[in-house]
């Protein structure tokens, strides 16, 4: 690859912070949270203007079911969603739901609640390491380049960037490579659900539609006998779709938004790696072409459409998976199966294996029995390169099918509260968070 020599400049820096939080999406905020909470000087820095990452700016929502006992923040959060109103739960099924704006307001709160800073529209551009430890993150905002120095440092930016730029070992995708399946979500308005929901129950759709109560979801995946398979075909027959469109389709009802559902689609299939902004860029625009297909099809052929639009289209891609650190322990499929437990826990897990495979389709594997989990050691936070950073969220130290479980909103949030922890325990030991032990962590 061609190089280039950038002019050396001068960089002020703006501050300086026991604890910098590069990315504020559910496990960055909550690890933010945490820590400003335990009395760390902390900044959290975002290249957005919220919170909340890919449940704010990719619009995913609801948060996935969960039975296990929780950090503080989970159930904070769900508590302060309440008071401002939103219905958080139907009493059937353990999603919690949202909007993403009361999503973001409510981490953006508790954040400053904290005496937390927050510094958003600024993007990560690079990083200094001095023996082993990262001195100085490099940020560009509306004022140029500025420096941040910081004791501690929480990688979540969910690609793993601040850990590459630190000099950290990654790995990506399968076996052969291959990333999970990238979604580009989107919100309609002007549907009339109980008739949609009619007709998905006339066709005895048992699969996602519930016969009473406000919250449900609709689902089709193609050649997996959804009983709304033959719509979506009738749909091809009529020219509003193509064969890809079918890979998969997801829809949620909104709290408080009647008339309005959130789709966990469409599904960008021919974007085997996430790791190239180009691939994402035509992602992007191979998403809103699907997007004007999808809506064109429902309008005309589904059954409580007829009214319907586009609210709005998701401001991120739904990335699912893309780098992974090589921690100091891999999460792998043997701890999934054995439902493995740690000394150093910092979170429990109990979603399946949900792979959105670019190549095979839905993989879901090894669901667990109510009450059963693993958990996830802090060993998969740390790293044998940098001693004063965790890696949080859905780029921590696991293998491929197991990252497919942890990246899920409730265990992410709960990674970070105790990461938050790590931070405050091991600024008051004088250690170092590559030294600290991570135990004690969970509740």
């Amino acid at each position: 690859m061609e190089t280039v020599t950038y002019e050396k400049t001068s960089v002020p820096v703006i501050g300086t912070f026991d604890t910098v939080v590069v990315g504020g999406g559910t496990a960055g905020a909550s690890a933010g949270i945490t820590a400003a909470r335990e009395g760390n000087h902390t900044l959290l820095i975002e290249k957005s203007i919220s919170l909340g990452g890919s449940a704010v700016g990719a619009l995913v929502t609801p948060m996935m079911e969960s039975f296990v006992k929780h950090e503080n923040n989970f159930y904070e959060i769900e508590k302060r969603l309440r008071d401002k109103g939103v219905v958080t739960s139907d009493g059937m099924m353990k999603y919690v739901y949202s909007t993403p704006e009361s999503k973001a307001a409510v981490l953006e709160e508790m954040f400053l609640e904290n005496h937390g800073e927050v510094l958003y529209d600024a993007s990560l551009a690079g990083c200094t390491v001095k023996n082993r430890k990262i001195d100085t993150v490099f940020v560009t905002t509306v004022d140029g380049m500025t420096a941040i120095r910081g004791k501690q440092f929480i990688d979540a930016t969910g690609d793993a960037l601040l850990s590459r730029m630190a000099g950290v070992t990654v790995a990506s995708g399968d076996e052969n490579q291959n990333d999970q399946m990238s979604s580009l979500r989107f919100e309609m308005g002007g549907i009339d659900t109980e008739k949609y929901r009619n007709y998905c129950l006339s066709l005895n759709d048992n699969f996602s539609p519930l016969k009473t109560g406000f919250f449900w979801e609709s689902a089709m995946v193609k050649n997996r006998d959804f009983k709304l398979e033959p719509v979506f075909r009738t749909g091809i027959e009529k020219g509003y779709l193509c064969d890809d469109d079918l890979i998969y389709y997801q829809c949620f009802s909104l709290p408080g938004e009647p008339g309005c559902m959130t789709f966990n689609c469409p599904h960008i299939g021919s974007m085997k790696k996430n790791t190239s902004a180009a691939a994402r860029s035509y992602a992007v625009h191979e998403g809103r072409q699907k997007i004007d297909r999808l809506v064109a099809f429902l309008q005309h052929c589904m059954p409580g459409f007829e009214n319907s639009y586009v609210i709005r289209i998701a401001s991120a891609l739904g990335i699912r998976e893309s780098w992974r650190i090589c921690g100091k322990y891999i999460l792998n499929e043997d701890d999934y199966i054995n439902r493995a437990k740690f000394d150093d826990a910092v979170a429990k897990g109990d979603w399946y294996i949900d792979v959105h495979s670019a190549n095979k389709g839905l993989i879901h594997m090894e669901k667990y029995n109510k009450g059963e989990f693993y958990e996830i050691p802090y060993r998969c936070l740390i790293n044998n390169t940098i001693e004063n950073m965790l890696t949080v969220g859905r780029c921590i130290s696991t293998t491929f099918l197991v990252q497919a479980s942890i990246r899920i909103q409730p265990t992410v949030i709960d990674m970070g509260d105790s990461a938050g922890k790590a931070c405050a325990k091991a600024l008051r030991q004088h250690c170092e968070l590559a030294e600290f032990d991570g135990k004690g962590l969970l509740q």
